[in-house]
């Protein structure tokens, strides 16, 4: 009788590395072919990092399928995640202040107590995302849509942000974050009454309708 030999399957390494240097690798773990083939591999490396506390500040993630992945309280500052696919992902606490999630699908993902302090999210699908007890520069976003993107607009062709807060309404434009009040400041001392401070203006009645409409109805009293 012929003896049988089992196969083994080859370990595949995927490496998690740094958007600005790639030969730093920020995390490697072991899979197999046939994982890697499935599309799934780097979404397996990301949770095993995050489970073990890895560093991952400026982790180069550009288009990964990180859909449904477990990421509570990663450590993702500047990470480039252009066009992830973080469907129904758990980001619970993630820290992303600054990371660039343009373009990104969060679609029903779980931001709830994210730190977004200075992210890109122009671009991003964000429906059915929970953003409740998010922050954004020490502030906490408050209701059920308390985001608002709109661009690219402007001489510089920005996406201008409106957030929730519970300190009430912020902008965000560029290197601006700052009340209503202040944005139309600076936005007369820049532009004046040029085409682009047209354009920003009309940009703030969209805003404000976003802000009328969503504010939940205690903080609306409040303000």
């Amino acid at each position: 009788m012929g003896q049988i030999e089992a196969k083994t399957e080859a370990a595949v390494t995927v490496n998690i590395v740094s958007r600005w240097d790639s030969s730093r690798v920020l995390f490697s773990h072991q899979t197999t072919a046939k994982r890697q083939a499935s599309g799934l591999a780097m979404r397996d490396a990301m949770g095993a990092a995050v489970k073990s506390g890895a560093y991952l500040a400026g982790a180069y993630l550009t288009g990964a399928n990180l859909t449904d992945a477990y990421l509570t309280r990663a450590y993702l500052t500047r990470a480039n995640l252009t066009g992830a696919n973080l469907a129904d992902a758990y980001l619970t606490g993630a820290n992303l202040a600054g990371a660039n999630l343009a373009g990104a699908y969060l679609a029903d993902a779980n931001l709830a107590g994210a730190n977004l302090t200075g992210a890109n999210l122009a671009g991003a699908y964000l429906r059915g995302a929970n953003l409740s007890g998010a922050k954004v520069s020490g502030l906490t976003l408050i209701g059920v849509r308390p985001v608002l993107a709109i661009g690219p607009i402007g001489s510089e062709s920005r996406t201008v942000f409106a957030w929730l807060t519970d300190a009430g309404l912020r902008i965000e434009a560029g290197c601006f974050f700052g009340s209503r009040d202040e944005f139309t400041t600076q936005l007369q001392h820049t532009h004046g009454d040029n085409q682009h401070a047209d354009e920003y203006r009309a940009a703030l009645h969209l805003i404000d309708a976003h802000a009328r409409i969503w504010t939940p109805a205690a903080e609306a009293a409040a303000a």
